[in-house]
């Protein structure tokens, strides 16, 4: 699909609008000394569903920021299929977030960070463009990826500073 300049531009603003939305929701995240991802579903330029990494929070491995959005926004919907609607995430989702966007039906994924380790959207693994598999994710990465990649950078540096004094405490005590 071709856009002209004046609909691009629209786009842009649109997907900056609501990364930054999703931001804020990864900075909460990081508050609970979570993995500071963040997400939100978008129908009709309307977020009806959004979330924060809560695996820590909630002892729940599947508790990540796409999958608590997806769930909120298909209640909304009262349907599991979420046909036109867009995910914006702060960070590539997992196999196990990608799986769900393939089964949900979601039209478009825009992520900000790719996750070179276990990115299932193009980095590392692509199971949302999967020809295999009975649904493809428009996707669209890097918007806002400075902000949330510095956001997560700075999480695991202080993860591994903690880790590290923790470490040399035990081995004086």
């Amino acid at each position: 699909m071709v856009l002209d300049s004046d609909n691009r531009e629209d786009d842009e603003n649109t997907d900056q609008y609501f990364m930054e939305q999703a931001f804020k929701l990864a900075q909460q995240a990081e508050q609970n000394n979570e993995i500071p991802v963040g997400a939100v579903v978008v129908y009709q330029g309307k977020i009806i569903g959004e979330g924060f990494n809560k695996s820590i929070m909630l002892n729940d491995p599947s508790a990540h920021a796409e999958m608590l959005a997806i769930r909120q926004a298909g209640k909304y919907l009262n349907n599991y299929r979420l046909l036109d609607c867009t995910l914006y995430v702060t960070l590539e989702p997992c196999p196990m977030c990608a799986g769900l966007l393939v089964h949900s039906r979601i039209k478009r994924l825009v992520y900000a960070s790719p996750d070179l380790k276990t990115g299932a959207a193009g980095s590392t693994f692509n199971l949302v463009c999967n020809e295999q598999l009975n649904h493809q994710v428009l996707v669209t990465g890097g918007i806002l990826k400075i902000q949330c990649s510095q956001l997560l950078s700075t999480f695991f540096k202080r993860r591994r500073a903690e880790k590290k004094a923790t470490k040399k405490i035990n081995k004086y005590s």
